[in-house]
This record gives structure tokens, sequence and C-alpha cells, in this order.
């Protein structure tokens, strides 16, 4: 922008302020609008000042050269918004750059129409795509939960998603996937019992695919620890050798 072209400007202004536009205020608004032109978007972006009105009732609007240069980027990239570079075929990269800029420059500005509708994915996976997934553990479009518990333990069960004891819920003392087994009893600290360091053996056992024992099995275990035990016991008394008896040599003579 010259200083005619500022000139011009500034008279535009002065139908919004009143303003009394002088030789050297067109030089200094040239010298701060160097780089832009005097176009269409220019005189709309002293529009737009002038239709905002101020913060303060009070105040009286006074445009400067940052407004101008604000407002008119403002305007040419809101016709940017739903740009999409339309390439051409087999083109070089300097000719997508020349392109690429062309286009930028020709909707900006407006001599082209800007694009009306936002861009938007269309079509779906394809099934071989699908396939894949499902194969990797992906459970696809699940049911909605029906209740707050529901959606809990499934939230629960996709954030925790590790593998071990921990990643199922313990069938002895019920604790919930990716927390520790309690141990009986309760206090005021701990109400459902305290952290067990590691977790119940039906839980690991259940973890590593093991079949659960049933009650007939446990006692039949039981038993079999109670007859080792007693065999043990009956063993370390027979290989009891009593304590030798101190003879007293003074005594025996």
């Amino acid at each position: 922008m010259n200083p005619r072209e500022a000139a011009e400007l500034l008279g535009h202004c002065a139908m919004f302020d009143n303003r009394k536009p002088s030789q050297g205020a067109a030089m200094a608004w040239a010298a701060a609008l160097h780089d832009l032109p005097l176009d269409a978007d220019a005189k709309a972006a002293v529009a737009a000042y002038y239709t905002t009105p101020p913060k303060d009732p009070d105040a009286k609007l006074w445009i400067m050269p940052h407004h101008v240069r604000t407002l008119r980027s403002k305007i040419r990239s809101a016709r940017l918004e739903n740009f999409q570079y339309e390439p051409l075929p087999d083109e070089t990269p300097a000719e997508f750059l020349a392109h690429y800029k062309g286009q930028v420059q020709a909707i900006a500005s407006g001599r082209a129409a800007a694009p009306s509708g936002r861009p938007a994915l269309e079509g779906g996976p394809s099934k071989d795509f699908m396939a894949e997934l499902e194969a990797r553990g992906w459970q696809g479009l699940r049911a909605v939960p029906e209740s707050e518990e529901e959606a809990e333990a499934v939230e629960l069960i996709d954030t925790v998603r590790r593998s071990g004891p921990l990643g199922i819920e313990c069938p002895s003392c019920g604790a919930a996937i990716g927390r520790p087994c309690k141990t009986p009893g309760g206090s005021a600290k701990q109400p459902l019992g305290k952290p067990r360091p590691k977790p119940h053996s039906a839980r690991i056992r259940a973890a590593n695919g093991q079949p659960e024992t049933t009650a007939e099995e446990r006692a039949e275990q039981e038993q079999r620890i109670r007859l080792l035990a007693a065999r043990h016991l009956a063993r370390a008394e027979e290989d009891d050798i009593p304590d030798a008896e101190i003879v007293d040599d003074e005594a025996a003579s």
C-alpha cells in the first residue's frame, strides 16, 4: 500500500469516524501497511471494525492500521475454513507448491468460490480389516450397559486389560479386576480387609486356566496333609534320643 492508496483508505475510515485525513497520516499508514494491498478486504476490515460495538459504551471507536491488518486476515481466513486442496495428476513437488498457493490465494481473495461444505470421510472399514481387528481381540459394537454398575464394570475391564491374577475377579474374596485380594475381616481404616501381598491361590489358578477344585477334593487334600503330618510326628518320636544322664564321678565312688 502506497501513500496514495493509504489516503484513499483513510478517506474510507473518515466516513465512519469523521477523522481529518492528512498527508502525514497517509504516509504513516502506508508505512504500517506497506505489505497489504488496497482491496475490498481492506475496506471490509474497516466496516467490520465499526460494526462491533466498543467494550465501553462511552468510548469512541478509532481504527488503527493494526486493526485493518488483523480484521482483513480474519476475513480471508474465514473463506478457507473448509478448503481442501485439489491435486493434479502426476504433479511434481514444485508444481504442488505452486498449485496449492494459487488455490489458497484464489479462495482467500474471493476470486474463487469458498467451499460450502465440510469435507467428511465416506465409507466404512473393509471386511478384512474388521476380521483382523476381531482376531486381535476387538469385540466390535457392544451392547450399551443397562445400569451404572454394569457400565463401571465394563469401563474397568476396558481400562485394566492386564494379564495375571489381577486380570480376573478373585473367586475367593471377590476382589474386582485390577484390585488386590483382601484378608478376612476389616477395620475402621480398611473396612473391606487389608490388601494381601499376594493373590489368593484360587485366583492364580483361575488366571492360569486351571480348573477350581471341588469341596470333596479340598477335603481329600486336607486329609492327606493331616496324615503326612501325623506320620512325620510319629517318625520324630521314634527317632527321639533321651537326654544323657549326667553321672557325678565323686558320688559314684
